[in-house]
């Protein structure tokens, strides 16, 4: 069974990533949000830093509103987001239809770390199999809204975060 679902994982992933989104990346409050994968992939390579998923529904998720209102737009995360990750969002609206590739993209990559609620951030490293023409990803670990006090949420959330990258293997 483990082999069957490697396989089909292989499979995937070798579909999913074959083709191109149509808009690969997005400024938003200052910061550079890749939605696909093969250019964060690129920027994660030449920065050697680790990819930051954000998962998102965004327009509807009122929990990512709000993520990215006490969190993503305060400058002690961007100045961590710039200095650490690069920033890749994955979005599923409910409003507005996404390319096919880049659909197809996110649910892959909502099937790979197995999301089920929003907002999810996967933080992971990647390598590319030249050979098979996929993502070997290595998951670092996740995160979700901060449970904090009113106020703490960018504090709680960096503290998280850098807990994640503190336990990343060394390259």
């Amino acid at each position: 069974m483990r082999l069957l679902n490697t396989l089909l994982l292989s499979a995937l992933t070798l579909l999913l990533f074959a083709g191109k989104p149509a808009m690969a990346q997005h400024e938003k409050n200052g910061l550079t949000w890749y939605t696909d994968i093969t250019k964060a992939y690129e920027a994660s390579k030449k920065t050697n830093k680790p990819v930051f998923a954000f998962f998102t529904g965004s327009d509807w998720c009122g929990w990512c509103h709000k993520l990215e209102k006490a969190v993503f737009v305060k400058e002690g995360f961007k100045t961590w987001a710039k200095k650490n990750v690069i920033l890749l969002e994955v979005d599923f609206p409910r409003k507005k239809q996404l390319p096919e590739t880049l659909a197809s993209q996110n649910a892959g990559l909502q099937n790979f770390f197995q999301v089920q609620g929003y907002p999810t951030i996967w933080i992971f490293t990647m390598e590319k199999d030249t050979v098979n023409n996929k993502f070997n990803i290595a998951a670092l670990g996740s995160l979700g809204y901060p449970r904090s006090a009113p106020g703490q949420e960018e504090a709680t959330f960096l503290t998280n975060a850098n807990n994640i990258l503190n336990n990343k293997p060394k390259s």
